[in-house]
């Protein structure tokens, strides 16, 4: 009879077999902790998602739209269609998981999504925003990391799985989540036989088992802590026990940009009989690519390089278009941009107060759409521009910034203002406490002191301190009460200082 009294648990195994690892490859094998995917919901006080209790498959189309229009702008027809089909798809699963429900719909079909649109437009933005909104976990994936099975890359499973992580390891709950992979456009071949395009269909192939309905072992076959821990389990228990996810619920959300598209679309409806044309399709040459993709249709997307099985597991098609500068102004203007959301808290990090004027908005808008990469550019736009102000502002007692256009078009040299004007009032207030002399600046003197700063990398107050300090001890021999420093002082301060103390002198001698 065997001994079961000295079997290690898991996490010693798991400690073992690290080891063993380390030994012979040394430290670049290692074995990850293993997440908590027990499906098992989550203790009482927990900080956890709440689980399937916590979905809110109540959710009316209306709401989500106008919810998301509150974030996203001028989307409004994309945005639609997804509050729509996403909002059916999770009322009709609460038919199927109440007691009195009508129970599954043999070979139903999921309102899976394709969007189509270019970069920076706020694909990804939306579906994230849906998925927190309706309280399922959400995970988002690359197209291009992804292979068939036997050829360098990614696993698709592994997405099921990172579903599950999402949802702290509950299995029901990871059930009712969204997968949204990016890029897809990616992935279709060419229609060639040879090369990469034979791992694009396959790839395609390996989705579709997802897409439909599949079961997703939770232990990768590649974890050997966990194939050992599994061994272990069934020698103790006399059976296997294997932990799987159904895709049945998982909605799939996949996008790209679809170049080329337009092309073929255009070259389909130049091929239809004039009599069969709509008068809206005439002078196909001189529509833009986006207003093509309105006449998209499945046949397109097959050409484009997809298998036919593949385009039918994404029934719902969504287009959305490119923003101009009036579009990423109102994103910037939008009480929830993250852009300047984001970059108020940057700077709040610090102790700062940064606002931002219209007129600044309108030219990051604009800055930004030359960078043809959609809101993207503005966050680009807006960290170039503040950089420098984030880097060197914290080391001051500047504790409010307002953005101005000016800011916007010449960072260096507003920020050099910036400082110039905080280090010569800082340096005026010492002077008055220290000696009860108001001291003041000729707008030439200030132009010396800020670029002799500049040469000697200090900062305007530091250059002051240096050059004047013989002044606190003469000015108050000379009984000032105000003084003002100007070039000629900067350019000569002991022999002009001199000169001051020698004129006194002479005048009371007299």
């Amino acid at each position: 009879m065997s001994d079961y009294t000295n079997v290690p648990t898991p996490e010693q195994l798991r400690r073992d077999v690290s080891e063993f690892l380390k030994n012979k490859y040394g430290d670049r094998v290692a074995v990850p902790p293993e997440p908590d995917m027990s499906g098992e919901p989550p203790p009482a006080g927990h900080d956890k998602k709440p689980g399937i209790n916590g979905i809110d498959f109540n959710l009316k189309p209306s709401e989500l739209e106008a919810y998301l229009n509150s974030y996203v702008v001028d989307q409004e027809e994309a945005i639609e269609v997804l509050a729509t089909k996403i909002c059916t798809h999770f009322n009709r699963m609460k038919l199927e998981i109440k007691p009195d429900g009508v129970g599954e719909l043999v070979g139903n079909i999921k309102s899976n999504i394709l969007m189509v649109g270019p970069t920076g437009v706020g694909k990804t933005y939306l579906i994230k925003l849906i998925a927190k909104k309706i309280g399922v976990p959400f995970v988002k994936g690359d197209a291009t990391k992804f292979s068939e099975t036997g050829y360098v890359g990614g696993d698709v499973e592994e997405l099921v799985r990172d579903l599950v992580r999402d949802a702290n390891g509950d299995i029901k709950l990871a059930e009712y989540g969204i997968i949204y992979l990016d890029e897809i456009d990616k992935i279709a071949s060419s229609g060639s036989i040879y090369g990469p395009d034979v791992s694009r269909s396959g790839v395609q192939r390996n989705l579709l088992k997802l897409m439909e309905e599949s079961e997703v072992d939770i232990k990768t076959p590649h974890d050997l802590a966990a194939q050992m821990e599994a061994a272990m389990e069934a020698q103790r228990t006399g059976k296997v026990t294997r932990k799987k996810v159904n895709t049945k619920n998982i909605l799939f959300v996949m996008s790209g940009a679809f170049s080329g598209l337009p092309d073929i679309i255009r070259r389909r409806l130049n091929q239809q009989p004039i009599g069969f044309r709509d008068e809206s399709e005439e002078n196909l040459a001189t529509r833009s690519n986006e207003d093509m993709l309105q006449y998209m249709r499945s046949e397109d997307l097959i050409k484009f390089g997809f298998e036919s099985e593949f385009v039918g597991r994404l029934p719902v098609v969504v287009t959305l278009h490119d923003l101009d500068v009036e579009g990423l102004y109102r994103i910037l203007k939008n009480p929830n941009s993250t852009v300047i959301l984001g970059k108020k808290r940057d700077f709040m990090a610090y102790d700062i107060d940064i606002e931002f004027e219209d007129g600044a908005l309108q030219r990051i808008a604009e800055m930004a759409y030359e960078e043809h990469t959609g809101a993207r550019g503005l966050v680009s736009v807006v960290d170039r521009t503040l950089l420098k102000f984030e880097k060197t502002l914290p080391d001051t007692e500047i504790r409010s910034l307002r953005v101005t256009r000016a800011v916007v078009d010449n960072p260096a040299a507003e920020l050099s203002t910036l400082l110039t004007y905080h280090y010569q009032k800082s340096f005026q207030r010492r002077f008055l406490a220290s000696n009860n002399i108001v001291i003041t600046f000729t707008d030439e003197a200030i132009a010396l002191l800020s670029e002799r700063a500049r040469q000697e990398r200090k900062n305007f107050e530091q250059v002051c301190n240096d050059l004047l300090h013989d002044y606190e001890y003469g000015l108050r021999l000379l009984g000032c009460d105000t003084f003002q420093v100007d070039g000629e002082i900067v350019r000569n301060p002991k022999e002009r200082l001199e000169e001051l103390i020698t004129k006194s002198f002479r005048k009371k001698a007299k």
